[in-house]
């Protein structure tokens, strides 16, 4: 049977590519943008697509996109966390501003448009919430700092959300996508203001960056298909390779850490 799909961001990157594969496979789709006519592009489907200007960080608003979704297609299946974005600074460079700025969008955002579909959900007896991390929320990498607080952040009060919801019929899923080809770090991220003292390592850091590999959003869509159509989906998901490779590493260095410090550990 086809899905009601609710995604916020759904004018680019992610939410675009989710939106149009879950319309090209017959589903319906209320997806958000903050202007209206980002939305433009999914609007040759139809009926099958509700266009919903929302900023996710007012929480009233985000309760009533929800039930407007749910008003006019009579039904929530799948409930897309996918507004966001990245904010590239080093620490000492990030102003309170901005730290609060990016947690207002990419935690309590996501935050508030749970809270609002819960109850729906748990009328329905059944739902899939998709809260979309990054490997950003498994690992942390240099002038990433406050993004990784807001994936880090998403990913704790997922788990303990999933615990909570579990016998509601209600399933939670955090998507961790690596580097793709999206605008992530394009016009989409907010910048701080330099440190001359940085200046080395950022450029290091840009020349890496520049030899890494982006992957395809439409196969990351194809992919959340599979998720969302699986009656034991995953808590956690790594899309891409070098998300998978990253947190493959990182967790068998974390776990001989650990071992090796497991004297302290136990005497502590």
């Amino acid at each position: 049977m086809s899905k009601v799909w609710f995604i916020t961001g759904a004018s680019r990157g992610f939410g675009e590519a989710f939106a149009r594969a879950a319309l090209e496979r017959g589903d319906r789709v209320a997806g958000t943008a903050r202007r209206l006519e980002t939305l433009d592009g999914l609007r040759a489907f139809g009926e099958a697509f509700l266009p919903l200007q929302l900023d996710v960080t007012d929480r009233a608003a985000d309760f009533a996109a929800v039930r407007q979704a749910r008003e006019h297609f009579g039904q929530l299946d799948v409930v897309v966390n996918n507004a966001g974005y990245g904010h590239f600074g080093f620490f000492e460079e990030i102003t309170e501003e901005e730290a609060r700025a990016q947690l207002e969008t990419n935690v309590f955002g996501a935050m508030w448009v749970t809270q609002a579909a819960l109850p729906i959900l748990r009328e329905q007896g059944h739902g899939h919430i998709i809260q979309i991390s990054s490997i950003g929320g498994v690992a942390a990498f240099p002038s990433l700092g406050i993004y990784h607080a807001s994936k880090w952040a998403l990913e704790g009060m997922s788990e303990a959300l999933a615990q909570e919801v579990a016998g509601q019929g209600i399933k939670v899923t955090l998507v961790e996508p690596g580097s793709y080809g999206t605008d992530w770090a394009g016009s989409s991220a907010q910048r701080s203001q330099p440190n001359p003292v940085y200046d080395g390592f950022r450029q290091a850091m840009a020349q890496r960056a520049g030899q890494s590999t982006a992957g395809d959003p439409q196969a990351a869509a194809q992919a959340l298909l599979k998720v969302v159509d699986s009656e034991n989906p995953p808590l956690r998901i790594l899309f891409g390779s070098q998300a998978f490779d990253i947190a493959q590493g990182l967790t068998q260095r974390r776990v001989q850490t650990w071992k090796e410090w497991e004297t302290v550990s136990r005497e502590a």
